[in-house]
C-alpha cells in the first residue's frame, strides 16, 4: 500500500469527472479517478491518496457511505474526504458530515472553490500525518527505552555473577570461555544504553518485506 499526494475522484457523471480531471491537471494535481464505490476502494488498495473528492449520488452504494468506509479503516484516516452534492439543505449537511466528511460543497461547484477547498484539505492531511508521525516516534522512544531498562537490570546482575565466578576459574586458565562472554555482555550493554538514549527514530530496511529500528 503505497501513501501519494493525488486526489481520487469519485465521479459516475463523465462529463463532471472530466471537468474535474481537467480543472486539477491544470492546476497540477495529479488523480486516480473511479466511477463507483467499488472501483474506488480497488484503488484504495494499492494507493491511499491525500484527498477524496467524491460525489454524493453513485451506483449501488452513495458518497457518504464510502466515507464511512473510508474513515473507518486506521490506514484511510488521514485521507481528507470533500463530498460533493445537488442536495443543498443544512440536514443534507450536516448529514454528510456526520459520515465523517471534512467538507461539503455544493453543485454546481465553482473552480476556485474547490481549489481553496483541496489546499485546505492538504494542509489538513499533511498536518495530520505529521501528528502521526510525532505519536509513532513517540511510542518507538518509549519502546526503546522500556526494553533497554528491561535488559540492562538482569544484564548488571549476570555481570556481577560472572565476576565473582571469574577469579576461581582464571586459576585453573580457563579465561578464553570469559572473554567470550565478557565481549558478548557488552554488546548487549552497549545496545541497552543505544536504546535508553535513543533520540531520534528510525525505521531501515533489514529483509525484504521486513524492517527493523536503526541504532
Amino acid at each position: 500500500m503505497v501513501y501519494s499526494d493525488k486526489i481520487l475522484i469519485v465521479e459516475n457523471n463523465t462529463e463532471t469527472l472530466l471537468l474535474l480531471k481537467k480543472l486539477l491537471s491544470i492546476n497540477n494535481y495529479e488523480t486516480n479517478e473511479a466511477e463507483n464505490v467499488i472501483d474506488a476502494l480497488k484503488l484504495l488498495k494499492n494507493e491511499i491518496p491525500a484527498i477524496i473528492i467524491s460525489s454524493w449520488s453513485l451506483p449501488a452504494v452513495n458518497g457518504p457511505e464510502l466515507c464511512r468506509i473510508v474513515k473507518s479503516d486506521e490506514n484511510f484516516k488521514t485521507i481528507y474526504f470533500i463530498i460533493l452534492s445537488s442536495k443543498a439543505t443544512l440536514n443534507d449537511r450536516i448529514a454528510g458530515l456526520d459520515f465523517g466528511a471534512d467538507d461539503f460543497i455544493v453543485k454546481p461547484v465553482e473552480n476556485q472553490e474547490l481549489l481553496a477547498r483541496i489546499r485546505t484539505g492538504i494542509r489538513v492531511h499533511n498536518l495530520q500525518n505529521e501528528l502521526k508521525k510525532i505519536e509513532h516516534d513517540k511510542a518507538l522512544l518509549e519502546m526503546a527505552c522500556t526494553i533497554g531498562h528491561q535488559i540492562n537490570n538482569p544484564l548488571s546482575s549476570l555481570m556481577c555473577a560472572l565476576n565473582s565466578m571469574k577469579f576461581d576459574y582464571l586459576k585453573v586458565g580457563q579465561n578464553e570461555d570469559f572473554d567470550i562472554i565478557e565481549k558478548s555482555i557488552s554488546r548487549i550493554k552497549n545496545l541497552a544504553a543505544d536504546l535508553i538514549h535513543l533520540k531520534e527514530p528510525k525505521i531501515t530496511d533489514y529483509i525484504p518485506g521486513t524492517t527493523m529500528l536503526k541504532l
